[in-house]
């Protein structure tokens, strides 16, 4: 019976997305879940269409309905948190970005949008009649169940990964199903951390202790970080994460990554979204202890906060001597998204023995070589992030310092002591402009 339901389902990518109409909103979920084949065949329709507006997250590309319509014309796309690839398309004017809390994406599309397809990767069916959502799941379902049409595209190279709850559709929930080949899937290798990666992971490893759960960033940084810990004499640390890279296997090579003292998910590492090496796939591949759960469940501070010394750790662009924290924006170009970054602060502050740490080299070289310093006097068009009464650990190569309950004055000196030593005086002078540097201060 379940396969002569998808033998009735089934269709070509072309035949699928005749569905299609003017106007529509199509969604393309999130990271491994963007459907190649089927992407190629709405882009092939593109002289039949116009004002389709297309939602994705974390795609990685190319995108064939955005690369062919360069004029927007015909197809609109949007992205709920950039990816490289999807920075380079906002620079093109081929991008728009959704502001969002991760945590609040799938309820903003049960109360206030539309959905007229969704087209999605999934594993292959099982003998129960059930698709897996595989590195997709923090978002997936619940867009899925707002859609009018469901269309999954089949992805042999998809890790199967259990789930605690909304990581399968099942056949009766699909409309059309599209098989084909598939390149293998895309492979983020750790990046070599630099020097300055390496005294920022040593600032903040001291402040973790055994029985630790990690929310780990994805980048050089909190991969310097899960090799420290890797290589220390911390044990039965934990996973609780929206996305999950390649520092928690090694962490769990080592030994290190038991989750056997949390609270909730006890020895399992939790997660929403997965992407990393072809070592990241093939853990979390039947993986019982790994349970990848929608984000409205893992992001929630309610659920963050459960979790006892709680270590939540993130990057951002800049820092402003208000503490207003900005992750996702360079003045006005558009580089990533808050993500779940607001979620952990909330979350992490609220867990017993919690820490959350927001860490940024002190400075960066721009284009023309000039080094500039990440911690500015104030925002002048940045996007801010996190606001400043969310402030709590900030950290760069220079130190960690905790901004909680600080006042203006003596969030200043705080900064100005972790800034770049080339800028510290810069800072103060304007620190003593904008009224927030006390007199008797030492520079």
């Amino acid at each position: 019976m379940l396969q002569d339901q998808y033998r009735q389902k089934l269709r070509t990518p072309e035949e699928a997305v005749k569905v299609v109409q003017n106007g529509d909103w199509v969604d393309y979920t999130v990271s491994l879940g963007f459907p190649t084949l089927l992407d190629a065949a709405l882009a092939k329709r593109k002289e039949e269409l116009t004002d389709v507006k297309i939602r994705g997250n974390l795609l990685f590309g190319p995108i064939q309905a955005v690369e062919c319509d360069p004029e927007r014309e015909h197809f609109t796309y949007n992205s709920w948190h950039c990816s490289a690839y999807e920075r380079k398309l906002c620079d093109r004017g081929l991008c728009n970005y959704i502001p969002m809390l991760f945590r609040s994406v799938v309820p903003y599309y049960r109360h206030f949008l539309t959905v007229n397809v969704a087209m999605i990767c999934v594993t292959p069916m099982d003998r129960h009649g059930y698709f897996n959502l595989s590195c997709s799941t923090g978002v997936a379902k619940g867009i899925l169940e707002k859609a009018d049409i469901v269309i999954v595209e089949i992805n042999e190279c998809l890790p199967k990964i259990y789930g605690g709850f909304d990581e399968s559709i099942h056949i009766s929930e699909v409309d059309y199903i599209v098989e084909g080949e598939h390149d293998p899937l895309p492979r983020f290798p750790a990046a070599a951390p630099t020097e300055e990666d390496v005294k920022i992971a040593e600032r903040i490893v001291p402040h973790i202790v055994d029985g630790a759960t990690l929310q780990l960033g994805i980048g050089a940084m909190p991969n310097a970080i899960g090799t420290m810990l890797a290589a220390s004499d911390l044990k039965d640390l934990g996973m609780h994460t929206e996305l999950c890279g390649d520092a928690y296997v090694e962490l769990y090579e080592t030994g290190k990554l038991t989750n056997r003292k949390k609270a909730i998910y006890r020895d399992k590492g939790v997660t929403g979204i997965l992407f990393g090496s072809q070592k990241v796939y093939d853990w979390a591949d039947e993986n019982p202890g790994i349970a990848i759960c929608p984000l409205e469940y893992v992001n929630a501070p309610e659920t963050i906060a459960q979790m006892n010394n709680m270590i939540s750790i993130n990057s951002c662009i800049a820092v402003d001597l208000y503490g207003q924290v900005c992750a996702e924006s360079a003045g006005l170009r558009h580089i990533s998204g808050t993500g779940g970054q607001l979620d952990y602060l909330t979350g992490a502050a609220q867990s017993s023995g919690g820490k959350a740490f927001i860490c940024m080299t002190s400075s960066y070289s721009d284009k023309s070589g000039k080094r500039r310093s990440r911690i500015l006097p104030h925002f002048g068009g940045d996007i801010v992030t996190d606001p400043r009464s969310q402030a709590y650990y900030l950290v760069t190569e220079y130190g960690a310092v905790n901004l909680a309950g600080r006042s203006t004055w003596e969030r200043a000196e705080l900064l100005v002591s972790i800034a770049h030593p080339d800028f510290r005086e810069e800072l103060i002078r304007a620190a003593e402009e904008q009224k927030i540097w006390r007199r008797s201060n030492k520079r």
